[in-house]
């Protein structure tokens, strides 16, 4: 009988320093779902330099429309993905009070309500792990795993991100953080 790995759901996954050349190099990821069929997640960092209301047609909010839009993943591109936390949000599927959804008509709805607790973070795409796919990728080392918080899930993002998780992490970890982007150029 296969044994089947427990769930990174509502984890981050940080690359350890060997993704470098990769979609993935110096990302924080957070899991949205991770279950016998694959695993999905959506990468916290990595700003596109566009806001929502430049890449969407469909009127929102000012608040919703000034948000910066992140590349969630190499998988579907087009397709957007938002996160949505609040204080209280009971159909909330990643962790407690924070919801991952993709409906345009759901995130424009959102931009009518929004409180002044909520918090959104909207992204293109997402990455995709076929069955024991990123189990592989865990056991050869490419990731590592760090529960999530809502103030690193909300973080602005950047190399900074990466980096200051990383360090978190303690001494172990510090070394991978302060590596140089491209270290053969020392």
């Amino acid at each position: 009988m296969k044994k089947v790995s427990p769930s990174l759901k509502g984890n981050l996954l940080l690359d350890s320093g060997m993704l470098a050349g990769s979609c993935f190099h110096r990302t924080v990821l957070l899991i949205c779902e991770h279950n016998a069929k694959g695993a999905m997640g959506l990468v916290l960092n990595r700003p596109v330099g566009q806001k929502v209301g430049e890449v969407i047609n469909r009127k929102i909010g000012l608040t919703l429309s000034n948000q910066p839009v992140y590349m969630g993943g190499p998988v579907q591109t087009q397709l957007l993905s938002w996160l949505q936390y609040d204080e209280f949000l009971p159909d909330a599927n990643v962790m407690d009070n924070l919801k991952l959804g993709h409906a345009l008509k759901e995130l424009a709805e959102l931009s009518e309500g929004f409180s002044s607790t909520s918090r959104v973070k909207i992204f293109a795409g997402y990455a995709g792990w076929s069955p024991g796919q990123l189990d592989g990728e865990l056991k050869n080392g490419a990731w590592l795993v760090h529960p999530a918080g809502m103030d690193m899930i909300f973080d602005p993002g950047g190399d900074d991100m990466w980096k200051g998780i990383l360090r978190k992490m303690g001494t172990r970890h510090q070394l991978t953080a302060d590596m140089p982007d491209h270290p053969e150029w020392n």
